[in-house]
C-alpha cells in the first residue's frame, strides 16, 4: 500500500510538472522581455537592440524593453544576463567584444562566454572603417602605408579590446610596424580628434564614422570586411587592396542564459527572423552601417563558437597581453 501510494504521488507530481512546463511554453511570454545592452545608450549595439525590440513588439503582443548596463568593458551587463533566470525573459544583445574578445583579453571574467550562454539568433555585423581627416595628405591606403614606413603614425582607439583597436594592430602588422595608439573612452572623442588632426587615423565603427564622412569632415580609405559597405560603395575593402584574408567585423548576436528551454529559444528566434525580414527594419539596419544576419538557432550557436576561436587567435596574434 505504501509503495502504491508513493507511486501515485510521484506520477501525479510528474504530470503536474509536465503540464506546468507545457503551459509555460505555450503561453510565453507572460511578462516583459528584457534585452540587456552592456554599453551606454546611443551606440551601435544599443541602436540594434532598440530597432529589434520595437519590431518584435509591433509584430506581437509582447513587451520588449531595452536596458543599458555599461561598464567594465561590457562585463557588467553581460554578467547580469549570465546570472539571470533561464526563462527567456532576460536576454543579451551580445557582440564581438563581450563574447569573443574579452574572454581572451582578461584573465578574470565573472562569466564564461561558452558555458553561461546559449545563442538565440544572429542579428547583424559591420566592418570598421579606416578614416583620416578630410584635409589629410593621405588620399589612399598606399599613401598612409608609405608615410607610416618612414615615421610611425598615431592611431586613435575607442578602448581596450574593441574591434577597432585589434584591427588597427593587425593592420600595423600587415604594413610592417605598429601604430602609436592613442586610447580614448569611446569613439566619439576619438573621432573628434581625428577630425581635428590631433591623431592621424582610426578604425572606426560606421555609426560614428559615417556622418562625419558624409558631411565631408573625414575621408574613408578602406573597410575591414571582405565585401564593400553598401553605404560606402566607392570605398574599397582592404582585401581588394592586397591585404590577403583581411576580413574583420563587429557582430551582434542575441543570447540567453544557458538552460533556457529550447522551445522558448526557438520561439524567440522565429520572431527575430520575422523582424529582420521586414523591409523597414532592413532599411534601418543598413542605415546604421550594419548588414542583417539571419538564420536558425543552430547556425547562430555555430557562428558564436567559430568566432570565439577565431578572435582568440586574433587577440593572441595582436600582441595584447591579458589584463586582470
Amino acid at each position: 500500500m505504501k509503495y502504491r501510494h508513493f507511486a501515485k504521488t510521484l506520477a501525479a507530481s510528474f504530470l503536474i510538472a509536465v503540464s506546468s512546463y507545457a503551459y509555460s511554453q505555450s503561453d510565453f511570454p507572460q511578462q516583459p522581455i528584457r534585452i540587456v545592452v552592456a554599453a551606454p545608450p546611443g551606440g551601435g549595439t544599443d541602436h540594434m537592440a532598440r530597432v529589434l525590440g520595437k519590431a518584435i513588439s509591433s509584430n506581437t503582443t509582447w513587451t520588449v524593453i531595452v536596458e543599458n548596463k555599461p561598464g567594465a568593458g561590457g562585463t557588467i551587463g553581460t554578467d547580469t544576463v549570465a546570472r539571470a533566470k533561464p526563462d527567456g525573459y532576460t536576454l543579451s544583445m551580445a557582440q564581438t567584444a563581450t563574447m569573443a574578445i574579452n574572454p581572451e583579453l582578461f584573465r578574470k571574467l565573472s562569466y564564461d562566454a561558452m558555458k553561461d550562454f546559449t545563442a538565440v539568433a544572429t542579428i547583424a555585423n559591420q566592418p570598421v572603417v579606416l578614416v583620416v581627416r578630410s584635409n589629410s595628405p593621405y588620399q589612399t591606403v598606399a599613401d598612409l602605408q608609405a608615410e607610416h614606413k618612414s615615421k610611425r603614425l598615431t592611431l586613435a582607439t575607442a578602448g581596450l579590446g574593441t574591434v577597432g583597436q585589434l584591427v588597427g594592430k593587425m593592420f600595423g602588422h600587415e604594413v610592417g610596424s605598429d601604430f602609436i595608439e592613442v586610447p580614448y573612452r569611446g569613439s566619439g572623442p576619438a573621432l573628434q580628434d581625428v577630425v581635428g588632426g590631433t591623431v592621424d587615423t582610426m578604425f572606426a565603427t560606421p555609426p560614428g564614422a559615417l556622418p562625419l564622412v558624409q558631411s565631408g569632415r573625414l575621408r574613408a580609405l578602406a573597410v575591414s570586411s571582405a565585401k564593400r559597405l553598401p553605404l560606402l560603395p566607392d570605398v574599397p575593402t582592404l582585401e581588394e587592396l592586397g591585404y590577403d584574408k583581411f576580413d574583420y567585423n563587429e557582430w551582434k548576436v542575441l543570447m540567453a542564459p544557458v538552460g533556457t528551454p529550447p522551445e522558448i529559444v526557438e520561439r524567440l528566434n522565429t520572431e527575430v527572423q520575422k523582424a529582420l525580414a521586414q523591409p523597414s527594419i532592413i532599411k534601418q539596419v543598413l542605415a546604421a552601417g550594419d548588414l542583417p544576419m539571419t538564420g536558425s538557432v543552430q547556425s547562430a550557436q555555430q557562428f558564436v563558437n567559430e568566432e570565439f576561436v577565431r578572435w582568440r587567435t586574433i587577440v593572441r596574434e595582436s600582441g595584447l597581453s591579458k589584463s586582470n
